[in-house]
């Protein structure tokens, strides 16, 4: 998840003990994780609510939210669908959960497109320029 959307993506299986980033996540561990562009205040905490180490994980999110991806091989590659389920509906959950998921999601899968065909990361990591879309 490093290498494509976060600054930083820490899994604990228990309030102690952190798992090991080349390990595969499980559903029950807890997540903090940390995007470029933002500082260390502002972490998305949250929790895996499924993970079969395979082709699906499903996590929360921020404002409630329950986002599930699934990868699925398709004869030219792999389809990967995410959904985001839960989101507000008020309008703070319309306009800063569903408009700035959408436009996030829309970048970050974008970004691992990129990483995966051409190994271009579109990321900005510059610490001076911050609140970007792509940070």
């Amino acid at each position: 998840m490093e290498s494509w959307f976060l600054r930083d993506a820490l899994f604990r299986i228990s309030d102690t003990e952190l798992r090991d980033k080349q390990k595969e996540v499980y559903a029950g561990d807890r997540y903090e994780w940390l995007w470029y562009g933002y500082p260390d205040s502002s972490v998305e905490k949250g929790k895996v609510l499924e993970a079969n180490g395979v082709d699906r994980i499903k996590f929360s999110f921020t404002g409630g939210a329950e986002v599930t991806v699934q990868l699925e091989e398709q004869s030219a590659g792999t389809l990967v669908t995410l959904t985001q389920e839960g989101i507000p509906t008020d309008d703070h959950g319309k306009i800063n959960y569903n408009t700035g998921c959408q436009v996030g999601w829309t970048f970050y899968l974008t970004n691992l497109k990129s990483i995966l065909e051409g190994g271009i990361d579109l990321r900005n990591k510059d610490a001076e320029v911050k609140d970007m879309v792509n940070s």
